[in-house]
This record gives C-alpha cells, structure tokens and sequence, in this order.
C-alpha cells in the first residue's frame, strides 16, 4: 500500500483538531465511524466527489505506517481500496495544512506537489 495518505477538510476543523492535538474526524467520518483518507491517486476524485463548492479546504499528509493497525485498507468507489482510521488522528502526525482553492468549476485545486508527512524523527 501506498506509504503516504491524504486528508481533505475545512480549515476550520483542523485548526480547532491542532488546539486540540487530536483530529476525530468530520461530520461524515463521524457518521461512518472511521476517518476517510485517499492515496495521491484517489485524491483527486474525492477532491471532485466529496468536496466541491466547498470553500476554505486543506489538505494534510500522513505516513501510513504511523498510523498502525487502526488503519485498514477497504473496498469503496469502484471497489478501489481506500485507506480508513479506526480511532483518532494525532495532528503531531500530519504534515502542515495546504489550501486547496476552489476553481472554476467548484472543484477544490490540489497544491502541486502534494504536502508530505513529517519524517518520522520529527515525532514526539
């Protein structure tokens, strides 16, 4: 599996999970009851599906080994496998946030490159 995962959501959100140096998810991850995350390659299509006509997006960067066996890899869109979190995210884990402006079309733009996670000696 891809050693790199990605987290689209507001800037709001993020900022109010670095106050609290944990994310628990958004209002859909909640519902699901894990937190959705995407490869570099899926990214784009959850950027188009999930989130456009969203304003004030980020995207975050997270080593997927980090995350250990709370992340499990499932069948989704199209039957691909997408990477969800059983548990809470520790933010010290993420990459700083990159916006993810809104084009033309409502769909959000992805930064170019993507952000990449902290090496892990920069973990606490």
């Amino acid at each position: 599996m891809p050693p790199v995962i990605y987290k689209i959501t507001t800037y709001d959100e993020w900022r109010a999970a670095c106050a609290e140096g944990v994310y628990r998810g958004s209002d859909d991850d909640l519902r699901d009851g894990f937190i959705h995350f995407s490869t570099a390659e899926q990214l784009p299509g959850t950027a188009a599906k999930h989130f456009a006509d969203r304003p004030d997006l980020v995207v975050i960067a997270i080593a997927a080994e980090a995350l250990g066996d709370a992340l499990r890899w499932e069948a989704s869109r199209g039957g691909a496998l997408f990477p969800h979190l059983y548990g809470t995210l520790g933010t010290a884990l993420c990459s700083a946030p990159r916006a993810c402006p809104l084009g033309d079309d409502g769909v959000p733009i992805l930064p170019e490159p993507l952000p990449a996670p902290p090496s892990t000696s920069d973990q606490p």
